[in-house]
């Protein structure tokens, strides 16, 4: 085990150090120049210039990754301009928010999709089976943004049950009930599609074991069918549905992103919206590289656990 672990952080690093060479070049590809979207009405030819060296854009384009890689390794991710403050800061004091939202977004998917997954493998071709399985395509279909803005428009101006926007009130707000109704919705909107997809490979991986011989010596021993569904059945398909778990951390995790931006929610994802409208180069990148390592991490982090339930897996 512990060897296999080893194995796979060795086999992260290429894939992180891949991670940063594809956003910055990706920023260093973005048209018009940093530094007189920086300067604004401000952009004379010697204070471009000055900007330029400042911030290393005058170096060559392999020069100034090397650097900036650098730079990053020893924990500096520079500084934003538009906020004047450390980006790593600034991305850290938002990353709690973020964590808040994506987390409660993953609870909701990993329950309601494991238990509707379990539920119509359990009951396969019966009504309940076909509503939750139409459901749940339903779910993987539709954009989660579309889904946002109609819950805002249902839930908070025509009902007025919950707030529209933000993670507290802005008059008298702060305590846990009040972060509780602001999490409400956008938690729901994020986690429908990850809900869906759960939900389907669950009932695959449930209906894949069901037919397995243990279970049907498990069923002639007299043992109670929820027994033979949570006991046997599921912890045997856990090692096919802890993966789908993995990688639907990493999308509720990326999905942050624009459901920040329709709810207003003060994270990361909003941060990187308003950064991009100011061309903040360093804070663009910060933010990305960070939310990306800990995709990636907790990929790793679901590789393991596979592993460690089978040791089988060789992955």
């Amino acid at each position: 085990m512990r060897r296999y672990v080893l194995k796979r952080f060795l086999a992260v690093v290429p894939v992180l150090l891949g991670l940063t060479l594809i956003v910055f070049l990706i920023m260093a590809l973005i048209p018009g120049d940093p530094a007189t979207a920086i300067l604004g009405s401000y952009a004379t030819a010697e204070n471009v210039e000055k900007i330029n060296r400042s911030l290393g854009l005058d170096k060559p384009l392999a020069q100034q990754y090397l650097i900036w890689l650098s730079n990053i390794l020893q924990g500096d991710f520079g500084r934003s301009y538009s906020l004047n403050r450390p980006v790593l800061d600034e991305v850290l004091d938002r990353f709690s928010a973020t964590l808040i939202l994506s987390g409660a977004a993953f609870l909701l998917c990993s329950l309601w999709g494991v238990l509707i997954g379990i539920w119509t493998a359990a009951r396969q071709y019966g009504w309940t089976d076909r509503i939750l399985t139409v459901a749940a395509l339903t779910g993987i279909s539709v954009p989660s943004f579309w889904l946002g803005l109609l819950a805002i428009l249902a839930f908070s101006v025509h009902l007025r049950w919950l707030p529209a926007s933000g993670m507290f009130a802005v008059y008298g707000g702060g305590g846990m009930v009040d972060l509780l109704k602001h999490l409400i919705l956008p938690a729901t909107t994020l986690s429908v599609v990850a809900t869906g997809v759960i939900a389907r490979l669950t009932r695959s991986a449930m209906l894949e074991i069901l037919r397995q011989d243990f279970i049907c010596a498990a069923r002639a021993k007299g043992l109670p069918e929820h027994r033979v569904l949570y006991l046997h059945a599921f912890k045997a398909a856990l090692v096919t549905v802890i993966p789908v778990l993995g990688v639907q951390a990493g999308f509720v995790l990326g999905g942050a992103v624009y459901i920040e931006t329709v709810f207003q929610w003060p994270g990361v994802g909003l941060m990187l919206v308003q950064a991009i409208s100011k061309r903040d180069i360093l804070l663009i990148q910060g933010g990305v590289v960070i939310v990306a390592v800990c995709y990636v991490m907790i990929n790793l982090m679901a590789d393991i656990a596979q592993h460690w339930l089978d040791p089988r897996v060789k992955t």
